[in-house]
């Protein structure tokens, strides 16, 4: 029954009831008519979400910020800061900005514009390389080699090199301004940038370059300013266009600097001696403005005149000579000394020494002088017979080595050669370097003088008497001395003995009494068993000690044994001599002692 009751009592709702309407008030729209005003709405208002990146156009600017209406229900607000990039920023522009939150706890619409920017900053430099865009950008600040420019939000390098056509001194300049750029490199794994201005400049330079090179001729003098100083050369912009001046063709003097001659931002008139259209190379000349210096030469000048100079150029082959701005004379090594010694040219003179020297030829036309400096002085080898007479003994210095001996120079231009072998009476000298040092002085006596030649022979052992008269008396052959091996060759060894003499010990003759063979620094008697005075040689034997004594000993044997067998023959002959003397003795003996018997009978009758 109770359920009954509920069916009965039980509510239908209305089909068409509208449940959208309850609690509103004047609800004078139908349900058709919202759905329109619902669409067209929807048409007017964006749908935003946070973290994109939409489009927006500017509505109001101040000195701080910047309304953009990007179509939603409220403007948003971006800080003028961020758009530094673009002074030129006005109303109406259309901009990227980045949705950073719809709807803040004040109900206003957050945006950035410096984020959508970066959010998009890759894909606008990939494409801006790619279609070769020419893109505004900020200079930031300076940075070793260049700039750091502010490119879609993203910091870009500007290399110095890439500023201007021109060197650029001073990079602070341009910090803080806006300008054009290319993208010309992107390392996307380090995220770099790097952007040039010079290439939005260098195309229409390069029109102008052929259009100034078309015009040029050889021989033209143009107005030019110095952009740059080398080592080797200035460059000159004439306009559009650059040019060498080397250094040979600043000044016809020499010059250690193309500073000496110009100055940067110099203005200077140039002459154009060469160019070529398909390098864009134009050389350039300073000096061929002025008159040669050789035109200006006196006409008086002759060979044999004395001329004074500054020395330029040193080489060893000889020294440059300035007479006058840009004349030049080369003053041959030897043409500096009497001297048949060759020497360096450093040896005589420097840069900068002021000199006087003799006109040895002159030739205006190929624009080259000789000069001599010896011709100023007498030729000491006119008066060398006088001065330096064979037998003659001097003091010199040692100048230079040889294998085979020493140059001695007895004074300017008068040298001499120490041969080897006339250095020492007793020595064995390899090379003159064991004996003595450049730049010593050395006593010696003139042993041979040849005129025609210049020369000299010096000696510097004849000095002194040669030990090898007394030497001949204390090492006679067959003497026996001490001495101490210095050196082991590999046909025997060399042996010093007293009074600084040395000898030579064959191989051979180094072996000892116990079979083994002498050693270096070994001190050893030796017996002198070959002199020679004439070649100052001394051969010794160690061996020839030993195998003496040896023989000495056999040979004292073979006398004892000798004396034995002639004593034995002695005393066999004197056993026969005895046996055969014996028989005779006996009966002389026998008629001895019978005679004493008869005597002694005799003298035995007559007593009784």
């Amino acid at each position: 029954m109770a359920d009954t009751k509920e069916t009965a009592n039980a509510v239908n709702p209305l089909e068409n009831f509208d449940w959208n309407a309850i609690g509103k008030k004047q609800e004078n729209y139908s349900k058709a008519e919202k759905e329109k005003l619902e669409e067209l709405y929807g048409k007017t208002i964006k749908t935003i979400n946070n973290n994109d990146v939409v489009e927006g156009t500017v509505v109001s600017k101040n000195s701080k910020e910047v309304v953009i209406n990007i179509g939603f229900k409220s403007d948003g607000v971006v800080s003028l800061s961020e758009f530094r990039y673009n002074p030129d920023l006005k109303l109406g522009d259309t901009v990227e900005v980045f949705i950073e939150n719809s709807e803040d706890k004040t109900g206003q619409l957050v945006l950035s514009h410096k984020k959508a920017r970066a959010t998009k900053s890759w894909e606008r430099v990939k494409e801006a390389l790619a279609t070769d865009e020419v893109i505004k950008g900020y200079v930031k600040c300076r940075t070793k080699g260049g700039l750091i420019v502010d490119v879609f939000g993203i910091e870009s390098f500007l290399p110095g090199s890439q500023i201007d056509v021109k060197p650029i001194r001073d990079y602070d300049v341009y910090v803080g301004k806006t300008m054009e750029f290319k993208v010309v490199k992107i390392n996307e794994e380090f995220k770099n940038v790097v952007v040039s201005h010079k290439a939005l400049i260098e195309a229409e330079i390069e029109q102008q370059k052929k259009e100034i090179i078309s015009k040029l001729e050889k021989g033209q003098v143009l107005e030019g300013t110095v952009k740059n100083i080398t080592s080797y050369g200035v460059f000159i912009d004439l306009g559009g266009v650059d040019g060498l001046i080397h250094i040979t063709d600043l000044s016809w003097g020499r010059i250690n600097h193309p500073e000496e001659i110009v100055k940067l931002d110099e203005k200077i008139n140039v002459v154009i001696l060469d160019f070529d259209n398909e390098k864009k190379r134009i050389a350039l000349g300073l000096k061929q403005l002025s008159a040669h210096p050789w035109d200006a030469l006196s006409a008086d000048l002759k060979v044999g005149d004395k001329i004074k100079g500054k020395v330029v150029v040193l080489a060893d082959y000889g020294a440059f000579i300035e007479v006058g701005t840009g004349i030049e004379g080369l003053v041959h090594v030897s043409e500096m000394s009497w001297s048949q010694q060759m020497r360096s040219a450093q040896d005589f003179l420097k840069v900068g020494d002021e000199v006087e020297a003799l006109v040895l030829t002159l030739d205006r036309e190929e624009r080259k002088m000789s000069l001599g400096i010896k011709q100023l002085t007498p030729d000491p080898w006119m008066s060398i017979m006088e001065k330096y007479p064979k037998g003659s003994k001097h003091t010199g210095t040692v100048r230079a080595f040889t294998n085979f001996g020493v140059f001695v120079e007895l004074e300017e231009g008068i040298d001499g050669l120490v041969h080897i072998s006339d250095l020492s009476w007793s020595k064995k000298i390899k090379h003159p370097s064991e004996f003595t040092k450049t730049g010593e002085k050395m006593e010696v006596v003139v042993l041979e003088v040849d005129v025609q030649n210049r020369r000299l022979s010096l000696g510097h052992k004849q000095m002194e008497d040669n030990p090898w008269d007394v030497f001949e008396t204390i090492f006679t052959v067959g003497s026996i001395h001490d001495g101490t091996i210095v050196n082991l060759l590999e046909k025997g060894a060399v042996v010093s003995l007293q009074y600084g003499v040395e000898g030579f010990c064959p191989s051979r003759h180094l072996a000892k009494a116990d079979g083994t063979s002498a050693k270096a620094e070994e001190k050893l008697p030796f017996k002198v068993i070959e002199f020679g005075k004439e070649q100052k040689r001394i051969v010794l034997s160690h061996t020839r000690l030993h195998e003496e004594i040896v023989e000495k000993e056999k040979a004292e044997k073979s006398a004892d044994k000798k004396s034995e067998r002639n004593e034995t023959k002695k005393v066999v002959k004197k056993l026969k001599d005895s046996s055969e003397k014996s028989t005779l003795g006996d009966l002389s003996a026998l008629s001895d002692l019978k005679k004493d018997l008869e005597q002694s009978e005799k003298n035995t009758g007559s007593n009784e």
